[in-house]
């Protein structure tokens, strides 16, 4: 049976994700999405593996039940700790994360080899992007830094000013030292969907050289080579968004419009539980 016409389901722990979304609608702009953020158990960087593959079973279930036909897992938390987990579950259901195609990003777009992979606390742990880079560019030298307060700045919508410019310095400041050029990282990869908005903060502290790799628009690209593959493509229908969430519709709405760039209603989220 083709399924072409059920949605893509997108998940991420709260907000982060729609950095990818809004990927998705540029790149597949006849695919329907449901999107899902977690927000009543965020952030899922600061937890244990356990409990992270036990919320994204639980999310993705949730998916999975109400239809679609390809889930991407538009957390890198998540993505890290439960990939494999789900891809076994919900087999031939085409599942993708947005570890590979970051760290495929970042290995090609670095001149020297040296790159920076900022991300929460348990993706930095799992080693999972510095694995990844590895196999692709083997004469890499990557460096992972935890940056777990970009989170929840992103969630409370403080994308800029003096708090998160402060921010961004502590993190990264001695990485990015303009007096020391020799073996001075080229790329600085983000490896948390929550990352990109802070882009005009981070240009400023690590300077204007420095190439900075999201990988929400290689995992779109992806997710249209997946459909593509299996025959699953849309055409000639004007995609819509559903957004679930499972805790504070208004927050979601506020904080969401600031993701995407045009204005969410409260009316416009719908509440979930797990």
């Amino acid at each position: 049976m083709n399924n072409s016409h059920l949605p893509v389901g997108v998940f991420d722990s709260g907000m982060g994700g729609l950095t990818v979304l809004k990927a998705i609608n540029a790149c597949l702009p006849a695919e329907d999405v449901t999107y899902l953020g977690d927000t009543a158990r965020l952030p899922y960087g600061t937890k244990g593996r356990e409990t992270i593959v036990r919320y994204t079973m639980q999310a993705a279930g949730r998916l999975v039940d109400m239809g679609v036909k390809m889930l991407v897992v538009a957390c890198n938390t998540a993505t890290s700790a439960a990939l494999p987990d789900l891809r076994e579950r919900y087999a031939p259901l085409p599942i993708l994360g947005v570890v590979e195609p970051g760290a495929t990003a970042a290995a090609h777009a670095s001149r020297n080899g040296q790159i920076v992979v900022i991300a929460t606390e348990a993706t930095i742990a799992s080693g999972v992007y510095q694995q990844a880079i590895a196999r692709i560019r083997p004469d890499s030298q990557v460096l992972g830094r935890a940056c777990t307060l970009f989170v929840p700045l992103a969630e409370e919508g403080w994308l800029k000013g003096s708090v998160v410019e402060g921010t961004a310095k502590r993190y990264l400041k001695d990485i990015f030292n303009p007096v020391v050029t020799a073996s001075r990282p080229d790329t600085l990869l983000l490896g948390c969907t929550h990352f990109p908005p802070f882009v005009p903060v981070l240009r400023r502290v690590v300077g204007g050289a420095v190439r900075i790799v999201d990988s929400a628009a290689t995992t779109a690209q992806c997710a249209r080579g997946e459909l593509a593959a299996r025959g699953m493509l849309r055409e000639d229908h004007a995609g819509v968004c559903r957004f679930l969430t499972t805790d504070n519709q208004a927050r979601f709405a506020r904080t969401g419009s600031l993701f995407l760039g045009y204005s969410l209603k409260r009316s416009d989220v719908e509440i979930v539980n797990l």
